[in-house]
């Protein structure tokens, strides 16, 4: 089976979106289909076309940007060329070009399945208001056209902006995840270049440095962790410095996270390897996610996190209490309240549980592979062989 995927930012580029695509084309490839990615060249040191663990990479080029969205013609034709080409045409959203492939896939009769990863919601500003339409217009022609749509959970199927108004196409499909299997020795070594103080217990958060994650909460709730646990320490796993239209918000925190650090209570780690990010997880006592608004649908860190038997405290947001509330691995704090997430916190390093115990069946729950089967039962309900 020939299946294009489409979105706009692909490996190396980091979120969750990217993360979900990249697995689920790896795990497709896998099952020997023919797959290929159209995305954006938003890195001019990649290669224009390339393979990647047996995926045919095509990135096409930014004519300009207009905040995180880019405006990509070449990537319009390149589309409608390869919706012919292909059996199964799988769109990731939110995407501004997604009304256009999907138009194309109709055209040419292809099958098409949008894979839904959260809502739009951009920073305020004239600009940005005005590119969030944009995008939330070709999305609702996209979810017009498409002939179905994944959802990660139920919980946010329910809530989305989005998701409610093409129910009768919303199908659920846990996400895929996996991580590479590390030794205790890499993990002591991982230990002693990040944390040679030996800073405990250590606190986790993974993800881009953007505003919606909700940085400052874990700022402002870091004061009162230090009272229960005084040698506590951050360390935040992912690109934090130089994110595409987060520079602003990194600027006005930077004087109190520059305090942190320098107290010895935060750590930034920087981009990880999947590899680093195995060892990452074995050396936190639990992640948290204090997200803010819905453009989180899920956090599949959390997931990654328990596969290693660690705990979260997650934000009170649809999709996103769902991996703590269905591995009952953790707590769950009210949105932006950064005294309730500090004592959620407290309370889960202070119970000191193990979860051992859970880590294989949310390994095999989320495999990859079983996620790719997963599409496929799909594609056959709609006759797709």
């Amino acid at each position: 089976m020939k299946i294009l995927i489409a979105l706009t930012y692909y490996s190396p580029y980091i979120s969750g979106l990217t993360i979900y695509a990249e697995r689920i084309a790896r795990a497709w490839a896998d099952r020997g289909h023919d797959v290929t990615v159209l995305t954006s060249h938003h890195d001019s040191s990649l290669p224009k076309e390339e393979t990647l663990d047996s995926v045919r990479v095509i990135r096409a080029p930014i004519l300009m940007r207009i905040s995180k969205g880019a405006v990509m013609p070449a990537f319009w034709a390149k589309a409608a060329q390869l919706a012919k080409e292909a059996d199964v045409v799988n769109i990731h959203l939110p995407q501004f070009d997604a009304g256009w492939v999907a138009l194309q896939a109709r055209r040419h009769h292809k099958f098409t399945v949008l894979t839904y990863h959260c809502d739009l919601q951009m920073p305020a500003g004239l600009i940005n208001q005005v590119a969030n339409k944009a995008v939330l217009w070709m999305n609702d022609l996209a979810g017009k056209k498409c002939d179905a749509i994944v959802a990660y959970t139920e919980d946010y199927a329910a809530y989305s902006f989005f998701l409610p108004r093409f129910a009768d196409k919303v199908h659920i499909i846990q996400p895929p995840v996996e991580l590479p299997q590390v030794s205790a020795e890499e993990v002591k070594a991982f230990q002693l270049l990040h944390n040679p103080e030996g800073k405990n217990p250590v606190i986790g958060m993974a993800c881009r440095f953007a505003a919606d994650k909700g940085v400052e909460i874990l700022l402002d709730a870091l004061p009162r962790i230090l009272e229960a646990f005084p040698d506590a320490c951050v360390h935040f796993a992912g690109p934090y410095d130089n994110v595409l239209g987060e520079r602003a918000y990194y600027e006005r925190l930077k004087p109190r996270l520059d305090e942190q650090i320098s107290d010895g209570h935060w750590r930034f780690l920087g981009s990880l390897s999947p590899i680093d990010m195995a060892k990452f997880y074995q050396s936190i006592d639990l992640l948290t996610m204090p997200s803010l608004n819905r453009t989180d649908a899920f956090g599949l860190v959390q997931i990654e996190a328990m596969m290693n038997g660690k705990p979260s405290v997650a934000s009170n947001l649809p999709g996103i209490r769902v991996p703590v509330n269905r591995h009952e691995m953790g707590r769950i704090a009210a949105i932006g309240d950064a005294a309730d997430l500090a004592e959620k916190i407290i309370a889960v390093l202070s119970e000191k549980q193990d979860y051992s115990e859970k880590k294989d069946p949310i390994k095999a729950f989320y495999a990859p592979d079983s996620v790719a089967e997963a599409y496929e039962d799909l594609f056959r309900q709609y006759g797709i062989n």
